[in-house]
């Protein structure tokens, strides 16, 4: 199941928690977290060991899409980061760091 790792557990980030858990469902092995980082502003990585090999645009619209597909474009458009990662990348990943620990947003 998917996991909220921070932040508040709002109505936007409970659907695409949920539609992110249909993600692991539908695809096996794979692993999907979020956090809200302000009131405007969602943060979502997906982990596929799938996205091997894929160009980033091409990860980035198999996530998008499938999301979209399951949550309102008022919750779409509050994603502020969707960062799509094959597990050899986690490691080297500045976007990834920043998602593990993020810098404080001023609200």
């Amino acid at each position: 199941m998917a996991t909220i790792v921070r932040g508040d557990a709002d109505a936007q980030v409970q659907a695409l928690k949920t539609a992110l858990g249909a993600y692991e469902t539908e695809y096996p092995g794979a692993e999907a977290a979020l956090y809200r980082h302000n009131p405007g502003s969602i943060r979502v990585r997906v982990i596929d060991r799938r996205f091997e090999g894929m160009t980033k645009s091409r990860r980035h619209a198999r996530a998008w899409n499938f999301l979209a597909a399951r949550v309102p474009e008022d919750t779409m458009a509050e994603i502020s980061t969707l960062l799509t990662l094959p597990p050899a990348e986690l490691g080297n990943s500045f976007a990834n760091f920043e998602f593990q620990d993020p810098i404080p947003s001023g609200r």
